[in-house]
């Protein structure tokens, strides 16, 4: 049985983790708890931006000595390997640690291993602690872009209960409530890159910015991509310096993934016909959709052209979970099988 102060340990790292989600790419957001021989919290740290510390090394740097004889509490399998940091298996080992619990094991060819390692060094490992909360929770892209090759890709979008996305005159804002677009602004505020089509721009002009409940801009921005063949004026409000911005001239959904590769965690806000393009391509790896309390009759439907001909060919998505937002309802789905 894991004992109370690592189960209340993981839940500080599991935080620590979702708190750095968005700014660790392409490197894991990864959070760890030193506890001390006492079983007391030493240390918390969490992945720092490219070329900064693993979350070990900066939890082990917040316990000092107190982590000798200790607890480490992680939510990946500490690395094994030296990149622009050292080997995080080897922190731990140096720190005089003498038992790790960790929760899903690093899927990579070379930083994989470090478990392995920590037991050969006479450490005490638990593999496996909590793993379905990371696996679903702040490691969900990551490990999809390690497991796949390419970037997560949630499709997020504001419907009526008859599937409009606007009016019949092009209006749409506010189909979704206040409470459901502070959550979206949450999120973006969380998220390695923000997709959206040409249409979209010139029909919107979006900022695509992550805000505070105050207004101001979060301290993390994601990556604006605007896909599509037609110009954009430069007075765009998504070519301003809140944010950078990456316009690509294509319509292949390939493309875009491949110039995503270090961004993991891809959030696609495109209107209909965007959406209907990386459906058809088969690479939407969760839906979150928010569903309004009203009916339109008529207008813009939420996705065209999903490549779908027969009832046969439906993309078919299962529930994964259901929240109450506002007056909203929001759909979290994933595919029932791999696209």
């Amino acid at each position: 049985m894991t004992p109370p102060e690592v189960t209340e340990a993981f839940q500080f790292a599991l935080d620590a983790s979702e708190a750095v989600r968005g700014t660790t790419s392409p490197n894991p957001p990864v959070g760890a708890v030193i506890l001390d021989a006492n079983g007391q919290v030493a240390g918390v740290g969490a992945t720092a931006p490219p070329g900064g510390p693993h979350a070990e090394v900066r939890a082990l740097a917040a316990a000092g000595d107190r982590a000798r004889g200790g607890t480490a509490v992680v939510t990946l399998e500490p690395c094994n390997h030296t990149g622009r940091t050292g080997p995080c298996a080897r922190a731990l080992i140096d720190a005089g640690i003498a038992t790790v619990y960790y929760s899903v094991p690093d899927p990579g060819p070379v930083a994989g291993g470090g478990a392995e390692t920590l037991r050969a060094a006479g450490i005490t490992v638990h593999p496996g602690l909590g793993a379905d909360a990371v696996i679903h929770g702040p490691l969900r892209a990551w490990l999809h872009r390690a497991r796949t090759g390419r970037p997560h890709v949630t499709w997020k979008y504001a419907a009526t209960l008859d599937g409009r996305s606007a009016a019949q005159d092009g209006t749409s804002q506010w189909i979704s409530g206040p409470e459901a677009r502070a959550r979206v602004h949450d999120e973006r505020s969380r998220l390695d890159a923000i997709v959206v089509g040409t249409g979209t721009v010139l029909a919107d002009d979006p900022w695509l910015t992550a805000r505070l409940p105050d207004g101001d801009l979060a301290p993390h921005q994601p990556l604006r991509v605007v896909v599509g063949m037609r110009e954009i004026p430069t007075s765009a409000r998504v070519l301003d310096d809140a944010a950078p911005t990456l316009v690509l001239r294509t319509r292949d959904i390939g493309d875009v993934l491949d110039a995503l590769t270090d961004h993991p965690d891809v959030l696609l806000e495109g209107g209909p016909r965007l959406a209907g393009a990386f459906l058809a391509a088969r690479s939407v790896d969760r839906i979150q959709a928010y569903l309004a309390p009203m009916f339109l009759g008529a207008g813009t439907p939420a996705v065209q052209d999903a490549g779908v001909h027969s009832i046969t060919e439906a993309l078919r998505f299962r529930r994964e979970r259901v929240d109450t937002v506002g007056a909203d309802v929001l759909l979290t789905l994933v595919p029932e099988r791999d696209l």
